[in-house]
Order: C-alpha cells, then structure tokens, then sequence
C-alpha cells in the first residue's frame, strides 16, 4: 500500500462546505449516493440527477436516492430511496488507498461506509506493522482492514451490532487475510475494555456521536472521557490510541481538553503526536465552523 494506491471512494458534494447545504452525495466506483438534508434540495433532485449526468459522464453507473433518515419524519412527499438512474447489484467492491471494501448504500449505515476517515485509516496502517490492534466501533471494520494490510500481527474488531460484525467480517474474507490474525467480538465496547484480557498495542477509539444536540454536550463530555480512561488504564506502557469524536457540538478544544482529564484520571502520562480531522473531500465552510464535526488525536501513553 503506497501514496499512490488507487481510490474509487470519495465525497463529492459536501453541503456547506461545497456552498450545497442540505446535499451529500457520495462517489463508489462509479455509482452515486446521494442525501438530501432539506426538503428544498429533494425537490431539486431531478435537475442534481441530470447535472451529475452531465459532469461524471462516462464513468457514471448508477444514482441511488437515500433521504429516508435524512429529510423530516412528517414529509409525505418522499417517494422512498431508490434508484433514480439505473441500477447496480449491491454490495460493490470499491478501494480505498488500495484496501478493498464491499459497498452497500442500501442496507449500510449513512451512505454505506464512513469515508469521512479515510486519511486516519492511511495513518494507522503506518503505526500497524507488527501491533495488536483492538478497533472498536468497528462497523465495517475499515480501521481493522487497513491494519492487517499493514501487516498487523493481530487485529480484534469490536462491535455493538451483530450487523456490523457481519459487515466485518465479509470485508475480512474479501482481503483474505489468514483467519488466525484477526477476530471480531459483539459486545459493548465501554464494558469490553474496562478489563482487557490481552496487551493491546493500538486501540482505535471512534465511536457514533455521543451528542447530536447541545442539551446533550456534558453527558457527551463525561462519555467521551470515560471511555477513553478506561483505554488509557488498559493499554500496555508505550501504546497508541487513535481517539475520535463527530459530534459537531463538541469543539476541538473542548475535545482535547476531555481526553487531557481521561489521562488524569486514568493516572497516565499521555503525549499527544498527531491531530486529526476530516478529509479535503469534507471541506468546512469559513462561515459554516460547525462544519468540522470530527476531531481526533494519536495519543501515546506511558
């Protein structure tokens, strides 16, 4: 895996930050998702389908319409995800720096996979070779792919949902990996890791939003800081974790500032070596700050 590995994978539009607000659409190989956020842009649609024609051209395979969790539960207009310019069999195997993913905006979370951490993945297969990776929140197990195509000496995926777990697992078998280097385990991550039974040398962090409305900041603030002492207290001496979060009420300092209290009360000496956020293909508006939702740090703790 190189620099120069291919990507099929990426955002397109991004609402605020591609001067859209309320549009998303996401690029699979050929194959368009797109998200509408407001009811203005759904009504849009057919003239976004047509200008997408136009500009993708020949590499277009198919427009796939997924508003059902996006648009206002009492809007009756909506006419149901579907196919507004052909049709695909899903899943669709796509790359991602090289990693093969199987795709299905259909039946998968958000519009089928979080691109939105793609450089963060990139960065871990560098700190990879030779760990024991522990990825929680796994979902489709991005993180756990990347690691073993590092050369990972063992990856453990952690998941709440047995759906995700499948996900995994069918990403797992697409790579071929050796069936020794890796497992996946359903359980609650906050409990899993208050009592690690192995000496982990990574443990990736990046769980759902914990806040998705200002009322829930502080229950947000101490669950992002339990969580992550729980990791620091478990990690073996010199380990790394890669910590996230995409709640966009959450600012970065305030982040920072949460997971500098887990190591205090973790009682660990923790130093922080790299500072994460959403990729190019995620742009944040000048005017629209709220737009950088996800932070992350590479913390080592001693």
């Amino acid at each position: 895996m190189t620099e120069k590995s291919e990507t099929t994978i990426f955002r397109l539009i991004h609402a605020e930050g591609d001067f859209l607000p309320g549009l998303i659409i996401d690029y699979y190989d050929g194959n368009l998702v797109i998200q509408c956020h407001s009811i203005g842009m759904y009504r849009d649609v057919e003239k976004i389908k047509l200008a997408l024609i136009e500009v993708v051209g020949k590499k277009l395979k198919s427009i796939y319409l997924k508003c059902s969790g996006t648009l206002p539960k009492d809007y009756n207009d909506y006419q149901g995800d579907q196919y507004i310019f052909n049709e695909t069999v899903t899943p669709v195997v796509s790359l991602e720096h090289g990693n093969k993913f199987n795709i299905d905006w259909i039946t998968g979370q958000k519009t089928g996979f979080f691109i939105d951490q793609r450089e963060s993945r990139f960065l871990l297969a560098r700190y990879a070779k030779g760990k024991k990776v522990l990825n929680t929140f796994c979902y489709s197990g991005g993180f756990s792919v990347y690691a073993l195509n590092a050369g990972a000496k063992l990856v453990h995926s952690l998941d709440s949902s047995q759906k995700a777990i499948d996900l995994t697992e069918q990403n797992i078998l697409l790579g071929k990996f050796p069936a020794e280097k890796h497992e996946s385990f359903v359980a609650d991550t906050m409990d899993f890791i208050k009592d690690l039974k192995l000496d982990y040398d990574i443990i990736i962090l990046d769980p759902p939003a914990f806040a998705k409305h200002r009322s829930a900041k502080h229950n947000a603030i101490q669950g992002y800081k339990r969580l992550n002492a729980h990791a620091m207290r478990q990690i073996k001496p010199g380990g790394i974790i890669f910590t996230y979060s995409c709640s966009q009420v959450i600012e970065k300092g305030l982040f920072t500032n949460t997971i500098i209290s887990a190591a205090i009360a973790a009682e660990r000496n923790v130093r922080i070596l790299e500072q994460l956020h959403q990729p190019a293909d995620h742009p944040i508006n000048a005017n629209h700050p709220e737009g950088e939702y996800l932070k992350g740090l590479v913390i080592q703790v001693d």
